[in-house]
């Protein structure tokens, strides 16, 4: 990993920032600028049913509205599709990734079909199906071979995953019995996010990926990934979420609404307390600069 921070923020665009999405991007970038680093923005426009017209715009003008800058031009993964082939070859090439003529109906009956059937809330673990061949079936995604082979990178002995985030401490997760060999190509043509972003990520020489709590379940999923690859691990830190009246998470599928760009330092103050960074600044710039000698994550190791 380089000696030099290199963060990031990386919205989708299925709209707008809300305060939540705020949140990751003030503390990505106060995290950049604390450590001296440069902060990047790519538009993580991959999953394309869910992009929305406009959305990468309003995105760019609330960010600028905040006085959030990237430190280069904005990337979009649009354009990065021949990067995703070219690690999708090498893992088909390694016999990391396999072909997967599974629907999506079938998965859920092998679930319900298991011992104790499954939770509907939550995704179920893929069973290895099409580990040893299609028999003739249509293809229709692609998957990693998971086993126990990606956890030594981490100097571990078995299949469990451990990393520390700089926040919630030690964390872990059994990749294989927890999740399966999952997805790195959909059936509808689309990569999958945890094959984009460890790709665009090990691209742009991102040594520390700072986003919200909500996102550390992907964390073990893109180790695993990078190990497969060869690539370097950054630095995770997984930040407090914003939650509506009802205790959950805000987003855009719960009907949190679009930030205010009219008042940005009300804006600004709010994702700060969050943040745990209430500064006096009276106007962007100046509350910016304060909030980043406020920042409590300074400590990289």
């Amino acid at each position: 990993m380089s000696s030099v921070y290199v963060g990031r923020f990386a919205p989708t665009p299925s709209g707008p920032l809300h305060a939540g999405s705020l949140v990751a991007a003030l503390g990505s970038w106060l995290d950049a600028r604390t450590h001296a680093g440069r902060w990047l923005v790519r538009i993580d426009d991959a999953d394309t049913p869910r992009n929305v017209a406009g959305a990468a715009e309003a995105i760019l003008d609330q960010l600028e509205r905040c006085g959030l800058r990237a430190d280069a031009p904005v990337s979009r993964q649009s354009q990065h599709t021949a990067r995703y082939a070219a690690a999708l070859e090498t893992l088909i090439a390694t016999h990391a990734a396999y072909p997967c003529a599974c629907t999506r109906r079938e998965l859920d009956a092998a679930a319900d079909a298991a011992p104790g059937g499954r939770d509907r809330n939550e995704d179920h673990v893929y069973p290895g199906t099409c580990r040893h061949g299609v028999a003739g079936r249509t293809v229709r995604s692609w998957r990693l071979r998971v086993d126990g082979e990606a956890a030594s990178k981490l100097g571990n002995d078995g299949p469990r995953i451990e990393w520390r985030d700089r926040r919630l401490g030690l964390q872990c997760q059994d990749v294989p019995r927890e999740i399966g060999d999952f997805v790195l190509k959909r059936a509808d043509g689309v990569w999958a996010y945890q094959l984009a972003v460890v790709v665009d990520d090990a691209a742009e020489g991102i040594t520390d990926v700072v986003r919200g709590e909500d996102l550390a379940s992907n964390t073990a999923r893109q180790i695993v990934l990078q190990g497969k690859l060869g690539l370097s691990t950054p630095r995770y830190l997984h930040l407090p979420l914003v939650r509506g009246a009802d205790g959950e998470k805000l987003s855009k599928q719960n009907g949190a609404v679009a930030l205010a760009v009219d008042a940005p330092l009300d804006a600004l103050r709010q994702a700060g307390r969050v943040l745990g960074v209430e500064v006096m600044g009276s106007n962007v710039a100046e509350w910016l600069a304060q909030a980043a000698s406020a920042w409590p994550y300074r400590r990289l190791g």
